[in-house]
């Protein structure tokens, strides 16, 4: 348990945390007037509900939000179709070569993403690609270190028992990975979900490198609508900011309660 003593610094964390959003939200609710004052004020003395209209429409949002959902979607579909296949490999089968395979997607992690950057866009421009959502999503279809090695470190927890058990049945490998592995690796491929819809959600840089035409933008690229050469107008964008920040948040509060279950409870169960 945690002492009483620990109470109060967990409370200052989660205060710390949560007071960006606090700011934010506030700040999509104030006029033009009240969003720089001093001292500065946390609650506006005249609450501005236009700042919602207004962020919709100065820009495309509900076809930036359906770019967004479209392209999150379908890299969770990938990230959840590639990753668990590859960690499984790495952590229940013996094949010549796997520790090297898995050294170099340890090393792969090390390596951070603007040094590929330039490597990529060539492969992408000459397929012939560039300007369509094919860069942001057939990536996750391949496979992404950082969930490939959660993955395989989750699976190596399941008991080798269960699987040899299922072997002895007659079950083929893919009917042992289908039926037994995935059921018990539901928590870490919840979290997997989660970590891939935030990440492409949020993600600005590729978005911004391979989209070209406007109506194909998601909303992180969509966000740089209210930024011009006579100033920034903070209280659209923070409504804004808000809208784009929900999704993620629902989505992460619908999984979270996967983070504390663990592979065991899930076996005996």
């Amino acid at each position: 348990m945690v002492s009483k003593a620990r109470y109060p610094l967990v409370w200052a964390i989660a205060v710390g945390m949560l007071f960006p959003f606090v700011v934010m939200l506030t700040t999509a609710l104030k006029p033009p007037g009240e969003v720089f004052t001093l001292p500065p004020r946390l609650l506006p003395e005249q609450w501005e509900f236009g700042n919602v209209q207004a962020a919709l429409e100065a820009m495309p949002f509900w076809r930036y939000l359906g770019n967004t959902l479209l392209v999150s979607s379908l890299c969770v579909v990938g990230s959840l179709v590639s990753c668990p296949l590859v960690a499984y490999s790495l952590a229940k089968l013996r094949w010549p070569g796997r520790n090297l395979v898995l050294a170099l997607i340890l090393g792969s992690m090390m390596l951070p993403p603007q040094v590929t950057l330039v490597p990529l866009y060539l492969l992408w421009n000459k397929l012939g690609l560039v300007g369509t959502y094919f860069p942001l999503i057939v990536p996750s279809f391949l496979g992404t270190p950082f969930l490939i090695f959660m993955l395989r470190q989750f699976l190596v927890g399941v008991p080798d028992a269960l699987l040899d058990a299922a072997r002895l049945d007659g079950a083929s490998e893919l009917r042992v990975y289908w039926r037994i592995v995935l059921p018990l690796a539901r928590p870490a491929l919840a979290t997997v979900a989660v970590f891939q819809f935030v990440w492409t959600w949020t993600d600005f840089l590729n978005p911004l490198i391979y989209l070209s035409d406007t109506s194909q933008y998601t909303l992180s690229v969509g966000l740089y609508a209210f930024f011009s050469e006579h100033g920034v107008d903070w209280g659209p964008l923070m409504a804004a900011s808000v809208m784009f920040t929900l999704p993620a948040l629902i989505i992460f509060l619908l999984g979270q309660r996967y983070f504390v279950e663990g592979i065991a409870t899930q076996g005996i169960k």
